[in-house]
């Protein structure tokens, strides 16, 4: 809500400016292979109260080809690292590879 506010836009979805979807997409469009090179990016990303249905996370994921979700509870019974593999997902994986 501060951030809105400081920028003059009223704010909207949990707090989150009215176009954040807008402004996450042209930022992850700039990541992307020319001629001259090609980017890599891995990005961390912070999900308020493990909720992966906030909408800056949400939008964020829908931008990226993979995610890697941690779980906190795998962490706790002492498995490392604490990836969820079902929450994970890629856009590479083929099912006629990997499975259903």
């Amino acid at each position: 809500a501060e951030v809105s506010a400081l920028l003059g836009r009223l704010p909207s979805a949990v707090g989150y400016q009215p176009n954040l979807q807008q402004e996450m997409g042209a930022l992850q469009e700039r990541i992307t292979s020319t001629k001259k090179g090609s980017i890599t990016s891995v990005q961390a990303v912070y999900v308020p109260a493990d909720d992966l249905t906030d909408p800056a996370p949400a939008t964020t994921f829908a931008h990226l080809d993979a995610t890697i979700v941690m779980n906190r509870a795998l962490t706790e019974i002492g498995i490392y690292p604490a990836v969820d593999v079902l929450d994970s997902s890629s856009n590479s994986l083929d099912p006629e590879v990997v499975g259903e």
